[in-house]
């Protein structure tokens, strides 16, 4: 008996120390695994929630873009009004005010008020302001310096941001007044503080000008992230946490750590900025490190109980194998229903872009009209002038030779609107047989007024046979003029303005157009929808635009490139010859 109570004693020992081996072991391993788990699930978490926010983002913007877009075409269309015309030349502005108020509750602006030339508010869909006098105000003092709708950005006494569409409105030559439309975006602020722990939106010089916070309106993201109480320490501790377990946050939130994400809106420089919370993220990866945690305890208590009872040990260890795929089942089936919310989400977002496109697309042919006409009403305009001149001093037949012009003046603007009518329905243009110098001709005498007034030595040389191509002949002299203004605008600031025009003939038509002015900037947006270096009121930047479809519907190509000897740019219009060429000289 005394001899076998040190051996059992010893086994003993022996089989405790095993024992806390083994959980030190196992603890260490939790604790490793713990740790490594936490950092990449948070951090995968963490990038799928700023993608779902990027998503987010996106649609947002796309919501703004639409809106402003919605309420920059409203100037233009109770511009020309005859209501509203009629009501400034008759100063009765009796139905006015309803007017106006039924169509802020149709387009869901903030308001709509109408000025007059001395810039007194005379309708509005807000009664409390008739009679009002702005004639101080921006968006009063642009819209009388342009012809176009501007967009002006105020802020009031209290550092809310108001955002404004202005567009005069004329009679003839005559000023009668001003129409204003104040975009209402401030109702976002709301639906986005339901989805976000905070969403602003800031202009070019970081100044918030929509937040779902609004002490932070007008001041910059920094500042409005300072204007939170004194940290304490208990605080600072809890930060610490936070940085340990939310995959540095970008910012803090009354102590809540912050995730940021940013894009940009493709308006005036502006930014658009969330801030969600991580508690979602620090929600999945606790339920799975609960589930590690239950793993490894199964595992210690296997550890334990295998010490007793060895024969069982097999099946205990493949039950717990079993509970972590049920887990790890559990877990993918989460991960898919996130990914098929995702796409949900993502194809939400795509259908609002698409509408924001009509939208756009409704803007961009309503501008393309008003581009097209300005060159033959200023040319008409030009003429008229002429033939008053002549009449006066008893000059008829040249009087009746300017009424022609304008008589061929308003059978292009006619075309015109015809031509934009039918591309707006994807129409068959008209197609024939033309000679390029009978368009050029036509496009020269048309411009050949504003030519003399700009000074500028204008060279045209060309083959003496016919260049015949085949197309809508009034489409290309469309093309012409734009390129031929684009070059006036160019060399309109150098001190000896020429422009050279050179028509060719071998395999295909040519017509090159170059000047001696600064060149061009930017080669890759050049032939870009609303993309233009002049200032505003100047251009809309849809001439190239127009311009490229239409040689590119002939089958030719319009390109443009800086000349390499000296200053100037060089636009070359390439088509392709007609098959029937002969037959159609006969």
């Amino acid at each position: 008996m005394e001899q076998t109570r040190p051996q059992k004693t010893y086994w003993l020992d022996d089989d405790g120390w095993r024992l806390r081996m083994g959980a030190l072991v196992l603890f260490l391993v939790a604790l490793v695994a713990m740790w490594t788990t936490n950092r990449i699930l948070t951090e995968r978490f963490a990038a799928a929630d700023r993608r779902d926010a990027q998503v987010q983002l996106a649609f947002y913007s796309g919501s703004l873009m639409s809106e402003l877009r919605r309420n920059s075409v409203v100037p233009l269309l109770l511009s020309r009004d005859a209501a509203l015309i009629g009501a400034l030349s008759n100063n009765d502005f009796r139905h006015s005010s309803q007017q106006l108020i039924s169509l802020r509750n149709d387009i869901g602006a903030a308001s709509l008020f109408l000025l007059d030339e001395g810039g007194r508010t005379v309708a509005s869909s807000d009664r409390t302001k008739l009679g009002a006098l702005l004639r101080s105000e921006p968006y009063f003092v642009n819209a009388l310096r342009s012809n176009d709708t501007l967009f002006t950005l105020h802020r009031d006494q209290t550092g809310l941001a108001r955002f404004y569409y202005s567009r005069r409105i004329r009679q003839g030559n005559s000023m009668l007044g001003v129409i204003v439309v104040e975009a209402n975006l401030h109702k976002y602020e709301r639906s986005w503080a339901d989805l976000a722990t905070a969403v602003i939106v800031s202009d070019s010089e970081g100044k918030v000008l929509l937040s779902t916070v609004p002490a932070w309106r007008g001041s910059t993201e920094e500042e409005a992230l300072q204007m939170q109480p004194q940290v304490t320490a208990m605080e600072r501790a809890l930060r610490a946490t936070a940085n340990w377990s939310a995959a540095h946050p970008d910012a803090f939130l009354n102590g809540a750590p912050l995730m940021r994400s940013e894009t940009r809106v493709p308006f005036q420089g502006w930014r658009l900025v969330s801030y969600s919370s991580y508690g979602d993220v620090r929600a999945r990866v606790n339920g799975i490190l609960a589930l590690e945690v239950m793993g490894f305890a199964i595992l210690l208590a296997l550890l334990f109980y295998s010490m007793s009872v060895r024969a069982e040990r097999r099946s205990d260890k493949l039950q717990a194998e079993s509970e972590k795929l049920r887990a790890l089942n559990d877990l993918l089936q989460h991960e898919i229903a996130e990914r098929q919310r995702a796409e949900r989400n993502l194809e939400f977002a795509e259908q609002s872009l698409a509408q924001s496109s009509k939208l756009a697309a409704l803007g961009e042919m309503s501008a393309a009209v008003s581009h097209e006409l300005n060159q033959p009403l200023a040319a008409m305009k030009t003429y008229l002038a002429g033939a008053r001149l002549l009449i006066a001093r008893q000059r008829s037949d040249e009087a009746v030779a300017s009424f022609q012009r304008i008589d061929h003046m308003i059978d292009r603007m006619s075309a015109i609107t015809r031509q934009l009518k039918s591309h707006a329905h994807r129409g068959a243009d008209t197609r024939e047989t033309f000679d390029l110098r009978d368009a050029l001709s036509a496009v020269m005498a048309m411009m050949e007024p504003q030519i003399k007034r700009s000074g500028v030595r204008l060279s045209i040389s060309g083959p003496e046979a016919g260049v015949h191509v085949t197309g809508d002949q009034l489409r290309v002299e469309q093309v012409i003029v734009n390129l031929l203004r684009n070059a006036l605008d160019a060399v309109r600031e150098t001190s000896a303005p020429e422009i050279d025009v050179i028509l060719a003939a071998g395999r295909k038509a040519v017509m090159t157009i170059r000047d001696n002015g600064s060149g061009i900037e930017d080669l890759d947006a050049l032939f870009e929808p609303f993309y233009t270096t002049k200032a505003p009121g100047d251009g809309l930047g849809l001439g190239l635009a127009v311009s490229s479809g239409i040689i590119t519907d002939m089958g030719g190509r319009l390109t443009a490139h800086n000349r390499p000897d000296s200053a100037g740019a060089v636009f070359e219009m390439v088509l392709p010859l007609a098959s029937d060429a002969p037959l159609a000289a006969e």
